[in-house]
C-alpha cells in the first residue's frame, strides 16, 4: 500500500510541475488549444520479470493438488505431478499509445500488452486414485498467462519541441490485469468458509495499480517518429480468485509482486495542429 501511495504523489508531482511550466510559457492564458498537436505511435519490446514474479508465476500456475468431478463428491489425489516446463522470465510486449503535446509537454495513454506464454501439457490426463485406491484420470490443460494494462504517463521533450534529436523521461499511473490458466480441475478449499471450489478449464484474474517510468530516446522526422525506449513498471498485484475463492500467496511462499523492466523500438506520428494547418493553408 506505501508504494502504491507513495507512486501516484510522485506521478502528480511530475504531472503539476509539467502543467504548471507550460502554463508560463504559453501567450494566452494558460494554454492555446491552437498549438496542440495529437499523435499515435506503436512499440515493441522485450520485457524481463523481476525474481520475485517469476517466482510466484512458476509456483502459481502449475498448482496441483487434491481433484474432483462437479457431478460427484469422491475426491482423488494424483499418483504424481505433471511435468511442465517452467515459464521463461523475459517474453514479448506491445505498447499502443494515443495522445496529446503542447509544446514540450506530452500527455498519452500507453495500452501494454504481451503475448501469451503457453507451457504445453505434458500429456493429455492425469492419473488420480481415491482412499479406495480407485484410479481415475482427469484432464491436463496448458499452462497459460498473459497481462494487460493501461497507464496515463506525463512526458517532457528535453532538448526543445522539434529537435531532431530528443529526450523524452516519462512517467505515469494506471493499471494491469495478469490472467492464468491452471492446468487441471484441482480442488482449492477456502480459509474463510472451509468450502471446496473447483478450478474450471478457464482463464483466472487479479488486477492492481501500476506505476511506470520510461525514458526514450527519439528521432524526429517532421511527422514521423522512431525511438528507442527503456524503463521499468512497478505492480503489486491482488491474491488472485479461483472461483470466489483467494489462491493466496502465503502458500506458496512468494510475494505476487508483478514488477518487470522492458526496452523497445517505437515508431510514431505526430498531426498537425490547428495553428499549422492554417498556416499551410496560406501557402
Amino acid at each position: 500500500m506505501k508504494t502504491k501511495i507513495a507512486s501516484l504523489c510522485l506521478a502528480a508531482v511530475f504531472s503539476i510541475l509539467a502543467f504548471a511550466t507550460n502554463s508560463s510559457a504559453a501567450d494566452d492564458g494558460f494554454y492555446d488549444k491552437e498549438h496542440i498537436r495529437g499523435f499515435v505511435s506503436l512499440g515493441g519490446d522485450f520485457r524481463g520479470m523481476l525474481p520475485g514474479f517469476h517466482d510466484y508465476i512458476n509456483d502459481v500456475a502449475f498448482a496441483y493438488g487434491s481433484l474432483r468431478y462437479r457431478s460427484d463428491s469422491t475426491i482423488y489425489q494424483p499418483t504424481k505431478a505433471p511435468k511442465y516446463s517452467k515459464f521463461n522470465k523475459f517474453y514479448p510486449g506491445l505498447q499502443f499509445n494515443v495522445g496529446a503535446q503542447y509544446k514540450q509537454f506530452m500527455t498519452w495513454i500507453n495500452f501494454n500488452f504481451m503475448l501469451t506464454q503457453i507451457s504445453e501439457r505434458p500429456s493429455s490426463s492425469i492419473a488420480a486414485v481415491d482412499t479406495s485406491g480407485n484410479a481415475v484420470k482427469f484432464p491436463l490443460y496448458d499452462a497459460r498467462w498473459f497481462s494487460y494494462g493501461a497507464d496515463w504517463m506525463f512526458g517532457w521533450k528535453i532538448l526543445g519541441e522539434d529537435a531532431f534529436f530528443n529526450l523524452i523521461p516519462a512517467v505515469g499511473i494506471g493499471f494491469n490485469m495478469m490472467n492464468i490458466h491452471f492446468t487441471s480441475n484441482y480442488l482449492l478449499t477456502s480459509l474463510d468458509s472451509k468450502e471446496d471450489v473447483i478450478m474450471r478449464d478457464r482463464y483466472y484474474s487479479t488486477m492492481s495499480a501500476s506505476f511506470n517510468a520510461e525514458l526514450e530516446a527519439r528521432l524526429q522526422f517532421e511527422q514521423f517518429s522512431i525511438g528507442i525506449y527503456g524503463g521499468y513498471r512497478a505492480v503489486r498485484y491482488n491474491d488472485i480468485k479461483v472461483e470466489g475463492t483467494n489462491l493466496y500467496t502465503t502458500s506458496f511462499d512468494t510475494d505476487n509482486d508483478g514488477d518487470t523492466w522492458f526496452v523497445g523500438l517505437r515508431i510514431g506520428w505526430t498531426f498537425l495542429s490547428p495553428w499549422e494547418k492554417k498556416q499551410l493553408d496560406k501557402i
